[in-house]
């Protein structure tokens, strides 16, 4: 997860400039982009069960991304572990390239030719000295496990995969990906996976960024966290779906934020992904283990496969299985 907002916060600083009133109860319009008129009445029901992820192929991505991914031919590694593993899966993965980096996407189709496309996406860079096991590669290793288990299943959306390289330096793979107008035509919607494995169970072990707009639900670190922009709600209440799933079990609580404004008056929630998207005015979510607020390895290099929480991380997976099923389902 990056800590510089500052090109996502001028972006949106310079709408703000324009006349734009934060105490009117207006959305913040951000760009002119127009969403895919269906998102905002999108009421996800998945009409067959959700798929079970497989623990063991989750934890083989991350001990094969087990390493640094900061430098040039450490990215260029590891991206070729996705190509070579999206290839195996049955997708037809191409690189997007732009100064210094290079995402990976990969698009199949849905039955419904109207229906709008739902991204789940991940970074796969690290910040230097951090092998990363959770900031990144226990997203990423969620979203190979979503192009494994949903890539030939009949949806009505079509589902799109992205890893973006550069987030760790300010959001560079994402912002490239969102300037490139042929990327968002027919997105309906964006699921943005951030640090998905870590837990802790002690008293006071949680901690919050300053102004979110809710109540913290308790001090312990146990559970989900799902953001997304107040003005594209259908996104988050995805992650309000029991599962239809009887097997499935040790599911983590989701909690779910709407955000006003864009993030404007709670930064803390720009610094992923997601965010390129929410300037845009295209529906995005946050979905991840709170980072920094939670997880002490946070940019360490103690950041490694033995620090996670496998019976958390499986859950968690699953939780964004049984959302991701249920959007493209409707």
């Amino acid at each position: 997860m990056g800590r510089s907002v500052f090109r996502i916060l001028l972006a949106i600083a310079l709408v703000v400039m324009t006349g734009c009133n934060l105490s009117s109860s207006q959305p913040l319009p951000v760009s002119s982009h127009t969403p895919n008129p269906t998102l905002q009445t999108l009421h996800p029901s998945p009409s067959q069960p959700p798929p079970q992820i497989d623990s063991t192929r989750l934890f083989q991505h991350i001990e094969a991304l087990n390493f640094e991914r900061y430098q040039a031919s450490d990215r260029d590694r590891a991206r070729r572990y996705l190509v070579k593993t999206l290839t195996e899966f049955g997708w037809k993965p191409q690189l997007q390239a732009f100064e210094g980096g290079m995402n990976v996407f990969a698009q199949r189709p849905g039955t419904n030719a109207n229906a709008g496309a739902i991204l789940v996406d991940a970074h796969y860079d690290t910040v230097n000295g951090s092998p990363g096991a959770d900031d990144n590669g226990s997203a990423i290793a969620t979203t190979l496990e979503i192009a494994h288990l949903l890539g030939s299943r009949p949806t009505q959306r079509p589902l799109w995969i992205a890893f973006f390289d550069r987030e760790e330096a300010g959001l560079i793979g994402s912002l490239n990906f969102t300037a490139r107008p042929k990327n968002l035509a027919n997105l309906a919607g964006v699921v943005n996976l951030e640090m998905m494995g870590y837990a802790c169970h002690t008293a006071g072990c949680q901690k919050y960024p300053e102004g979110l707009p809710v109540q913290p639900l308790g001090d312990r670190g146990d559970f989900l966290g799902v953001v997304g922009d107040q003005e594209h709600l259908s996104l988050l209440k995805a992650f309000q779906v029991p599962t239809s799933n009887p097997s499935v079990s040790n599911l983590p609580a989701v909690i779910t934020v709407p955000i006003p404004f864009k993030g404007l008056l709670t930064p803390d929630v720009l610094r992923s992904d997601h965010a390129p998207f929410w300037a845009k005015n295209i529906g995005a979510v946050m979905v991840g283990d709170t980072a920094n607020f939670r997880n002490p390895h946070y940019h360490q290099p103690s950041d490694t496969p033995e620090t996670l929480d496998r019976v958390f991380f499986t859950g968690a997976a699953q939780r964004v299985v049984d959302a991701v099923s249920a959007l493209l389902d409707e």
